[in-house]
């Protein structure tokens, strides 16, 4: 389903961005929360640095707030215009969904952050320093 050497398929599952050979973080699961900020300080297979200075992923603020609003619109629309349900409902479903989804978004606007930056490289084992 999502081919090596795209930018989904490095997202979706949170592998280096270059190789994607290996995640990106220490412990796959997100919902474990104690270890859900904790990343590898590069990959273990091409070398990239993951943190490439300090404070890199601040910047994943922006794109946590539009995915944060994406999951916000769409647990909207599906309680309200599909369920049926009121505005003081779909508003209380919206706030469970963002709560329930918040480590999955954390995860991804890290994922989506870096790889506006880093890019696949079919060659990194040649081009690896």
């Amino acid at each position: 389903m999502l081919k090596k050497g795209s930018k989904l398929n490095s997202i979706l599952t949170g592998s280096c961005p270059k190789c994607q050979e290996e995640s990106m973080y220490v412990e796959k699961n997100p919902y474990k929360l104690g270890k859900i900020f904790e990343m590898h300080d590069t990959c273990s297979h091409c070398g990239t640095r993951y943190k490439m200075e300090p404070s890199f992923f601040y910047g994943a603020m922006y794109v946590s707030y539009g995915l944060s609003i994406a999951f916000a619109v769409a647990a909207f629309i599906i309680s309200n215009v599909f369920i049926g349900l009121g505005l003081l409902h779909s508003f209380i479903v919206i706030v469970f969904t963002l709560i329930l989804t918040f480590p999955i978004i954390l995860r991804l606007s890290r994922n989506i952050w870096i790889n506006m930056f880093v890019h696949f490289d079919k060659n990194w084992k040649e081009n690896k320093h």
